[in-house]
């Protein structure tokens, strides 16, 4: 692992986001509630928070953190039959929350496909990335 011990402790946050493209059945599974295994967007939602808070077990090298606040938000887009999600993390430490996010993001959506498989064996996880990174000596970075 990089050291950080000489790091300073600084306030961090970082954003990602992704995305599952399915059928328009299997969108209106989620919506209705009525997927076989439960509630879709309520499980994500708890499977990204679990994620996040265990990326440093899970990738190699990455740094464990106190994470101070997860928030997992996911929008039903009928439109393109799909399902956004966006992973805010934060914590006050001496190395940043940008896995973390990453990490969350791509759980939440596994987590739906999981769930919707059954019925959608075709669904495209797609577009998952970093949309904001602050804190540290980088300072802030938005995507562009």
């Amino acid at each position: 692992m990089v050291d950080v011990g000489s790091k300073a402790e600084t306030a961090r946050l970082a954003r990602a986001a992704g995305s599952i493209f399915m059928e328009a059945a299997t969108l209106a599974l989620i919506q209705s509630g009525s997927a076989k295994k439960g509630d879709v967007l309520g499980i994500a939602r708890i499977a990204a928070i679990q994620a996040s808070k265990r990326t440093g077990e899970l990738i190699p090298l990455c740094h464990p953190i106190a994470l101070t606040r997860v928030n997992a938000d996911f929008v039903i887009d009928t439109a393109n039959n799909a399902v956004h999600c966006e992973v805010t993390a934060e914590c006050f430490g001496k190395t940043g929350v940008e896995m973390e996010a990453l990490t969350a993001t791509s759980v939440g959506l596994l987590t739906i496909y999981d769930m919707c498989k059954a019925v959608d064996r075709g669904m495209r996880i797609e577009g998952i990335r970093l949309l904001e990174k602050a804190g540290g000596k980088s300072g802030h970075w938005l995507a562009k």
